[in-house]
């Protein structure tokens, strides 16, 4: 029924920039909070950055003034900006999206992933 695409990941020197986006596609009545999720080996799954329908940003403290998530309701999409890179930013991302696919319908929905490297 909701399918979310992410592109844009690959390998980057450190100080340089990616975009990731996120598509979502299906039935989809309204998109409420979207999120991006970065998981390094040997490491939790860390919650980076979300925003609400509102417009509203939260980011982990460790990519706050680097990092910039946006969306785009009219195309369903989502982006994160990532700029200033550093090798420990090196991780698999996953976008997600919190989404009604009617008006009392609400379900959470994860991208495929994909791979973020930053190395010289």
């Amino acid at each position: 029924q909701v399918q979310l695409v992410e592109s844009g990941g690959g390998l980057v020197q450190p100080g340089g920039s990616l975009r990731l986006s996120c598509t979502a596609s299906g039935r989809i009545f309204r998109i409420n909070t979207m999120g991006w999720y970065r998981q390094a080996l040997g490491k939790q799954r860390e919650l980076v950055a979300t925003i609400s329908s509102g417009g509203a940003t939260t980011y982990v403290d460790s990519v706050k003034g680097r990092f910039t998530i946006s969306r785009d309701d009219a195309k369903n999409t989502g982006y994160l900006q990532m700029n200033s890179l550093k090798p420990e930013d090196t991780a698999v991302y996953h976008c997600t999206a919190n989404i009604y696919s009617d008006s009392l319908y609400l379900n959470d929905y994860w991208g495929q992933g994909t791979q973020v490297t930053v190395s010289s």
